[in-house]
This record gives C-alpha cells, structure tokens and sequence, in this order.
C-alpha cells in the first residue's frame, strides 16, 4: 500500500510521498514512488504513484524513456503543450501497461490496478494537478477540492480536512502533511518513512526543492509527538457527555 499527497496553495504544490512497498504480511521494501521531469523556465512536472508496483514503475521507465529518446518516440511528457495533455499521455501510458499486463485485457480486476497523482506547471498555463485512475481517464483539482491523495487515504484524511487553507505557507502545509502521514503510518503497517517531500513555487519552473524525510529526522520527531500529546490534552479538555 501507499500514502501520496498533491496539495494546491495560493503559492504553489505540495507533493509528498511515502516509500514502503510490501509483498507480505511480514515483507516490507523501500522504493521510490515521486517522479519529477523538468526543463528550466519552462516546464516542471511531478508525478507520485500508488498500486501495483510492477505497474508503477512500468509506467515510469516508459514515460523516462520516450522522454529521453528522438522525436519518433513521441509522445514525449516533455513535450506535451499543456498540464491536461500532460494528465491524458500519463493516463494512456497507465492504461497501456495495464492492458498489457493481463492476459484479456484490461478488467475491473485491480491486479495490475495503478492510481497516479500529476501535478506541475508548463509555460503559459496555471500550476495545476490531476487525479489518474487506472483506467486512464481523469479529474483536475479545484477549489473544492484543494488537495488529491492516492493509497491508504482514510487515515490522513480528517486533519487535510479540519486544517487546510489555500493561503497557508509552504512551512504549514508540511507540518499539515507530516501530521497526516505520521496518523496513516501509526495506523496502517503498509504505509510508512521515509517521506520524499517536493515544494513547487507558482512560476519558478523547477522540481529542485525536494527531500527526504527519515525516521530519525528531529523536526519529523517533534511534530508527531507533539501532535500526540496536543490530541491528549484537547480531548482532556473536552466536556463530558453525562449518562
């Protein structure tokens, strides 16, 4: 399983990611789930995978390799004029993968199922992120619906909920999401650190400001204590409902 998160403030994106993979009860991997591509000044785009993860990384050396290659490889992520052609080539890809990985086909089975979160800016349009599901088809972040997660989602929801606001810093929106994640990881035994954090700022082009958060990492340590014992004392100070 998965926990992934593309957030839309004033300012810009948040993506951030984790990176366990599991094969059993008792099983578990790190593999790297964010995925940027970018051309200075002109392009930046960011993709985080959830599903399976043959799939996944099926989907992604494709996309790297028509990316790389001639002009008769297209079509190329890097030359696609807009974020929503950029969202309809990933989805054709993910279809593509799927379909090829069954034997009759593409089916309602989720075997091979892969669910993408693409996000980013090119020249001339709006940084914008899309939702694609497995059967490549798609849906574009709005105003009500500010963020997208993929994967063990029931978890990390309630605080995004509760807490987000479009005009938050990009420091606030990562305590948000590391609050989230830290509530998915304690929860879930499929989800888990490091995290891969991305913060694109509205014009700037770049996938650069990136990192990864370990399990040792001290401001990571606060936060989830912290939220601990704030969860604590609030509900300490609730009323008590009289029986």
């Amino acid at each position: 399983m998965t926990y992934c998160v593309g957030m839309r403030l004033d300012q810009g994106l948040v993506f951030m990611s984790d990176t366990r993979t599991s094969a059993g009860v008792d099983n578990f991997a790190v593999s790297k789930k964010m995925f940027s591509w970018q051309v200075p000044g002109e392009r930046a785009i960011t993709i985080m995978t959830a599903g399976n993860l043959a799939t996944t990384q099926s989907m992604i050396n494709l996309l790297e390799e028509r990316s790389v290659s001639g002009e008769d490889r297209d079509p190329s992520i890097l030359r696609q004029p807009t974020m929503f052609q950029v969202a309809r080539l990933v989805g054709a890809t993910l279809r593509e993968v799927i379909s090829g990985s069954s034997p009759t086909g593409q089916t309602s089975d989720d075997q091979f199922g892969a669910s993408v979160i693409v996000g980013g800016q090119i020249n001339g349009g709006k940084p914008t992120i899309f939702m694609i599901y497995p059967a490549g088809n798609f849906i574009e972040i709005t105003d009500d619906t500010p963020f997208f997660q993929i994967g063990e989602t029931k978890y990390g929801k309630p605080i995004l909920v509760r807490a987000y606001d479009r005009k938050m810093e990009f420091a606030d929106a990562i305590k948000l999401l590391l609050v989230s994640f830290d509530s998915t990881v304690k929860s879930n035994l499929s989800v888990g650190l490091p995290f891969d954090m991305q913060i694109y700022e509205n014009g700037s082009f770049t996938t650069d400001r990136t990192k990864r958060i370990n399990a040792d990492d001290p401001i990571y340590q606060t936060i989830a204590t912290g939220w601990g014992d704030a969860l604590r004392d609030a509900f300490q100070r609730l009323p008590n409902y009289e029986v």
